[in-house]
């Protein structure tokens, strides 16, 4: 289907660079232009309705249209439309919001940065840990650890971060020699034949220890860890992983940076998503559900251990040479308070945990599908993986085809989901009833069927 000369979605391809998409796609056959939102649903410009499986981009935790982040907004606009940060300057906002930050964390908290995206504060994070070597007198100890499939942004640092080929294809990174990267925790796809959860955990924690000494312990600073890996294809952690993880991290002297962008307030079902799997942050990254993405905001935030000596190397050079016009942006630090406070008035965190019991149990209703060959998910997150042959666990040529081809079918029927390889990905907002989430399942139905009757007529699953 060619786009319509001077149709809105020719219109937005020939303005628009777009993120994340073949652009050949965008090309032929445009973008799927949204126009309004309002609670778990969405509509497109030609008035269709879709109801948003993925919180717009695993973010809008309270959903579209909420009027009281809109009015808190306005307010704040109207009292304090703009301040900065830089040169000892602040406002009340960024004040209150770093304060109510310190209180919720599971680490110990000294100092906040604020941001814009997950990306911003991802690449912040970096500069703090060299920073912070530089000032205790490690000049050698600048290497960071990330995982095959994790991802943790796309500006240069964080690309760097990133375990995903494309985030990598032809974008010359990872920099240099100061980011390497170890196993995907991933059961289904990477166990060895009889491998428990428990004995895999075990054989990465000794591949990542294996890894610091051949990389040299004193070279090595930090490892980078989401919870659970949400563009990586929604992967759970097997059973004593970051036990076993945060042991050798220990041993070592690495830090241990929890990257929260997805799994922060309320999503896996409980505050943060270090909680659900018992992990101890030295530092940690925040964004998206910080204002339920209603504006742009990222947190990072770090230990008095860290702090310390960043603290005295500043009154040496007499400047601490980093910061964003928008850091801790006045409207955005509003929102994000009040965000916060309807989490916890109105119970979110214990609402999504309760909420996940259905949630969880709609996924993997799917386990028998033909198409499907792992459910996995925990709290409102979950994905099903497709495979060719549930016992082999094969999968399709080319890769992520036939995810693609679910999709879109999804899309006729009316749901948004995320496509990760091959296979569906949802993380729907937290304010979603149990109707909807059946509304959710019964779509994702239709567009299964779809799909299988697709692979089956191209002969495409294998014997």
């Amino acid at each position: 289907m060619s786009l319509k000369p001077g149709s809105i979605e020719a219109r937005d391809a020939a303005a628009l660079l777009h993120p994340m998409v073949n652009l050949g796609v965008i090309e032929e056959r445009g973008a799927l232009m949204i126009a309004r939102g309002e609670g778990a649903y969405v509509w497109d410009h030609d008035g269709k309705q879709y109801i948003e499986g993925l919180a717009g981009l695993w973010s809008t935790a309270l959903g579209y249209g909420n009027e009281e982040l809109a009015q808190a907004a306005f307010d704040q606009i109207k009292t304090l439309s703009f301040q900065h940060l830089f040169n000892g300057k602040s406002h009340e906002p960024g004040m209150l919001l770093a304060e109510k930050l310190k209180s919720m964390v599971p680490m110990q908290a000294s100092k906040v940065f604020f941001g814009c995206s997950g990306s911003d504060a991802n690449d912040t994070q970096v500069k703090l840990i060299w920073f912070y070597n530089n000032a205790l007198g490690r000049p050698k100890k600048k290497k960071i650890i990330g995982r095959v499939k994790g991802y943790h942004g796309i500006t240069l640092a964080a690309a760097s971060l990133t375990g995903l080929p494309p985030m990598h294809n032809q974008w010359d990174v990872p920099l240099d020699g100061r980011f390497i990267h170890t196993d995907c925790p991933h059961h289904f796809r990477f166990a060895e034949k009889g491998e428990s959860e428990e004995d895999f955990a075990t054989r990465l924690a000794h591949n990542l220890e294996q890894l610091i000494l051949r990389e040299g312990p004193e070279t090595v600073a930090a490892f980078i860890a989401e919870p659970v890996m949400a563009a990586g294809g929604v992967l759970v952690p097997p059973r004593t992983y970051f036990e076993k993880i945060q042991a050798v991290l220990a041993k070592y002297d690495v830090l241990l940076i929890a990257d929260e962008v997805v799994c922060a307030f309320g999503r896996t079902g409980n505050a943060f998503g270090s909680q659900t799997f018992n992990i101890q942050p030295d530092t940690m990254t925040m964004a998206k559900a910080l204002t339920s993405s209603y504006q742009p905001l990222s947190a990072v935030v770090i230990p008095e251990k860290m702090y310390g000596p960043m603290l005295e190397a500043s009154r040496k050079l007499g400047t601490f040479g980093h910061g964003y016009t928008y850091s801790g942006h006045p409207v955005c630090a509003a929102v994000a308070l009040k965000t916060l406070e309807i989490y916890e008035r109105d119970r979110i965190f214990e609402r999504a945990a309760q909420l996940s019991l259905k949630f969880q149990a709609g996924l993997r209703s799917f386990a028998d599908h033909p198409l499907v060959g792992e459910v996995r998910g925990v709290g409102m997150i979950g994905a099903l993986e497709f495979v060719s042959n549930k016992a082999t666990k094969a999968g399709f040529t080319p890769p992520g085809s036939i995810g693609t081809y679910c999709f879109e079918r999804c899309h006729v029927h009316g749901l948004i989901p995320r496509n990760v390889g091959d296979g569906i990905a949802l993380c729907p907002p937290l304010i979603i009833t149990e109707a909807q989430i059946d509304e959710i399942f019964g779509k994702l139905t239709l567009a299964l069927n779809d799909t299988l009757d697709y692979v089956t007529r191209e002969g495409l699953l294998a014997a």
